[in-house]
């Protein structure tokens, strides 16, 4: 069974955006990408996670069941993970914490760049939860809504390149992370753009789930 890739959004097109990332950093790995279609269409701040958490899990189960071998949750908020780990039998990530995990490992002190304000306290809370506050510098908004980086990638991309721009100068970072699943396909322009270290959670998640 293949390792599933489950985006908590109703957004097919950032599904196949995430499966492609995924494919691209393990590609002797075996990933279904499953879209939550009666999720919110895009998970910006607490209410939107509470609303995806539901369908979210119902995936989860479904996964479970078909045992899939490792199930990540394609969300940088990490929506829903405690509840699914505690559900499925095999592993389970979330792609904030994957990233999150490779900066510690690295040893790399970080800001993540997000989309809107209402996403920075959540990631916060998630960062010092999982024990790394030492390694964040600070969390950014781009102020680029989640859809519009499928509606409107390139307007997307140059401000989210500008963003961590800003950071590298600004933070006393070692690295950037993007802070939303949809921003995988802007990984390899960052990268280029910035020639600095970029942890792609998305990335980070298909790598390790297989180690799991």
């Amino acid at each position: 069974m293949a390792y599933i890739l489950i985006n908590p959004n109703s957004c097919a097109e950032m599904t196949r955006s995430i499966r492609a990332m995924a494919e691209t950093a393990a590609p002797g790995a075996a990933f279904e990408a499953w879209t939550s279609h009666d999720g919110p269409p895009a998970i910006q701040g607490a209410a939107d996670g509470e609303r995806a958490t539901g369908p979210l899990l119902d995936l989860v189960a479904r996964a479970s069941e078909r045992g899939a071998e490792g199930i990540v949750i394609a969300c940088f908020d990490d929506t829903g993970l405690a509840e699914a780990r505690r559900l499925a039998p095999c592993p389970v990530i979330g792609i904030g914490q994957a990233a999150f995990h490779v900066a510690a490992l690295r040893g790399w002190r970080f800001s993540a760049v997000t989309t809107l304000p209402v996403s920075v306290p959540i990631i916060e809370r998630n960062i010092r939860a999982y024990g790394f506050g030492p390694h964040l510098a600070r969390v950014r908004a781009s102020d680029v809504p989640v859809l519009a980086l499928e509606q409107d990638p390139d307007a997307a991309c140059a401000r989210v390149t500008e963003e961590a721009a800003r950071a590298f100068a600004e933070d006393g970072v070692q690295a950037i992370v993007p802070g939303c699943a949809g921003m995988a396909r802007l990984t390899a322009h960052l990268r280029a753009h910035l020639d600095r270290p970029v942890i792609d959670g998305v990335e980070a998640a298909a790598r390790l789930i297989a180690a799991l």
